[in-house]
């Protein structure tokens, strides 16, 4: 099996083993937009753990590009375009009720429907996305 298996197997699992231990610990769902959403509210108690979590993924973030910048892919647009972006995924899961983390990954662990629902939803839009901007690259 290529590395490049081994590599989305182990990511994989060390999510998957972050969102039982922060169900198991906190029982907390780790979804990021509800984390980040609460940790940016005025008056939340449990901001200290949010703040980690948070950190914890932007450390990590930035480990991986230093330590393996090949493995990453390409910058394919600037730095703000993708702040913008992820500012409006941000807007757009907080609207929705949750993002790919807290249905994908913990509700659909849970047996959640609607986190099923949820899914199967960003998944058909994510391939339409895809088939979309692959035809307007081809065109272009």
């Amino acid at each position: 099996m290529p590395s490049s298996y081994w590599f989305a197997l182990g990511g994989g699992a060390l999510i998957g083993l972050a969102s039982s231990v922060l169900l198991l610990a906190h029982g907390r769902v780790a979804g990021i937009s509800g984390i980040v959403g609460m940790l940016l509210e005025r008056g939340t108690p449990d901001r200290g753990w949010r703040a980690a979590f948070l950190a914890g993924l932007l450390t990590a973030g930035v480990v991986a590009m230093v330590a393996m910048p090949g493995r990453l892919g390409a910058h394919v647009v600037a730095l703000p375009a993708i702040g913008v972006a992820g500012f409006l995924v941000g807007i757009g899961t907080r609207i929705g009720g949750g993002c790919t983390s807290g249905h994908g990954v913990c509700g659909l662990s849970r047996g959640s429907p609607r986190s099923l629902v949820a899914t199967m939803t960003f998944m058909a839009v994510a391939a339409i996305t895809v088939a979309i901007a692959g035809r307007l690259g081809a065109a272009s």
